[in-house]
């Protein structure tokens, strides 16, 4: 039994280390490929939310705005599922969950700000607390990563450990 529960918690552990990595690297890969977008000035490309005129299709016209969009729908998908498995998990510390409730706020925030700065047709204000809202989300992203990494696998109980429960 106690095997069993040291395996379940190195996978656990294990997989919740994957997973908020495997965030945080696609976070930075929206947060590049945003920076494109605008400074490419192809923001507005795309002028409808959420799909582009083309429907589920990527047009030409859209492609770039469309990746982004389809990253961004990634990416948000992988915050709410790093903070349930956090907010779940028995290993990880109060800092951890409150880090994961803060990134899955911030993420829903980011979502709806992107369609509100859409329908604004971007504007400047709209478009600076969006990239704000985003250095919040990866500041936060990055603290549930660091922390992963820093939980500890289960050890062996010593023999003192072991008396206390059987008594």
């Amino acid at each position: 039994m106690e095997k069993r529960n040291n395996q379940q918690h190195l996978t656990e552990t294990m997989l919740l280390k994957i997973l908020s990595f495997s965030t945080l690297s696609i976070l930075f890969t929206l947060i590049f490929i945003g920076g494109y977008v605008s400074a490419s000035g192809v923001g507005l490309s795309c002028p409808d939310w959420p799909l582009c005129p083309a429907g589920l299709a990527p047009h030409e016209d859209f492609i770039i705005e469309y990746f982004h969009r389809t990253i961004a729908a990634i990416t948000g998908i992988m915050v709410i599922v790093t903070m349930i498995f956090t907010l779940k998990s028995k290993q990880t510390p109060k800092g951890m969950k409150i880090a994961s409730i803060i990134a899955g706020s911030a993420v829903v925030s980011q979502i709806t700000l992107g369609a509100i700065v859409i329908i604004e047709r971007l504007h400047a204000h709209l478009v600076t607390l969006h990239l704000g809202i985003g250095i919040v989300l990866y500041t936060m992203t990055i603290l549930v990563t660091l922390y992963a990494w820093k939980i500890k696998e289960k050890e062996k109980p010593s023999v003192s450990e072991i008396e206390k429960h059987t008594i």
